[in-house]
């Protein structure tokens, strides 16, 4: 219980850190009137999704980080900047960087080079496309539900825009107290309860072994399918070499990576990104983003999965 107390305690001060630091930028930045004074450069987001341009911007910090700008985006959503809507469908938006980014760092740099062109290559355009899914549904669900909400979030405060950097900062700092803490607190106890269930074994509970019968899944790749499970990257390891010796086809082993996606999302989803959303944004917003933003990644990898199974 205490390794797990301090593991908690070492997780929530790195993590935090990051937290703290860009309220602190966004409460600057929005007291200073820099998200209206930038709104040209996220012009393409905000015409098509129907979001503020404020909203589009952390879209742009998401490249760097994914938890920065979701960070931002709880900030604007504290100060009446974002609705819970636009707060929605921004923190959905600003998942969608990572998968441009991987595609360099990690399907071209490693997936590629240790399944092959054409497996690699299939598992590098499902991932890609799951981020552009997801940021269509912003698209979709942002000109369906945020045409009324915009105008109020485009609309600069000359007052902002007089203030200086130093009276920015301290209200700033004045204005993120409460919220940091909530957000510090809550992600210290979820942090606690998915590192506990990891602990007593919970989250590696899974038997993928009857659910790969059941897709006609070759028995010789139960073993890497598990372990992709725990870690993807081990996973692909050993799935490589039976790619090259001919022990298992192209088609079955994209099927296994499709197999083993669906169940380690959910895992990585309790241990990851459910104590990051609830922190940031509150359990009732926190549990919806979970659900939606797994839940499309989930279905992406089904449906390929069907497809393969079709033309087996």
């Amino acid at each position: 219980m205490i390794d797990i107390l301090w593991q908690t305690l070492d997780g929530t001060v790195y993590t935090m850190g990051t937290v703290f630091l860009m309220l602190f930028i966004t409460g600057i930045m929005n007291e200073m009137g820099l998200f209206q004074r930038f709104s040209y450069l996220a012009s393409p987001l905000v015409s098509l999704s129907r979001l503020p341009a404020a909203a589009a911007s952390t879209f742009v910090v998401g490249l760097g980080s994914a938890l920065a700008a979701n960070a931002m985006t709880a900030r604007l959503r504290h100060d009446g900047q974002l609705s819970d809507r636009q707060a929605f469908l921004s923190a959905l938006m600003n998942s969608v960087p990572v998968y441009f980014r991987e595609l360099f760092t990690y399907q071209l740099a490693f997936v590629v080079p240790v399944l092959g062109l054409y497996v690699g290559g299939a598992y590098a355009v499902v991932s890609l496309s799951t981020g552009l899914i997801k940021l269509l549904i912003v698209i979709i669900l942002g000109r369906a539900y945020l045409a009324g909400e915009v105008i109020s979030s485009l609309e600069p405060s000359p007052i902002a825009k007089e203030k200086s950097i130093i009276d920015a900062g301290r209200k700033s700092l004045s204005g993120q107290k409460k919220l940091f803490l909530r957000i510090a607190s809550l992600y210290f106890i979820m942090t606690f309860l998915v590192l506990y269930l990891s602990e007593a074994g919970i989250l590696q509970s899974l038997n993928v072994a009857p659910l790969a019968s059941i897709f006609r899944i070759p028995a010789e790749t139960v073993i890497p399918l598990t372990i992709y499970v725990a870690s993807p990257k081990a996973g692909i390891v050993l799935l490589g070499p039976l790619i090259q010796n001919g022990g298992i086809s192209e088609l079955k082993a994209l099927m296994v990576l499709m197999l083993g996606s669906m169940f380690m999302l959910p895992v990585f989803t309790i241990r990851s990104t459910l104590p990051n959303y609830t922190s940031i944004f509150g359990v009732r917003l926190g549990v919806s983003l979970t659900a939606v933003s797994a839940g499309i990644s989930i279905m992406v990898r089904l449906l390929v999965l069907l497809l393969l199974l079709f033309a087996t």
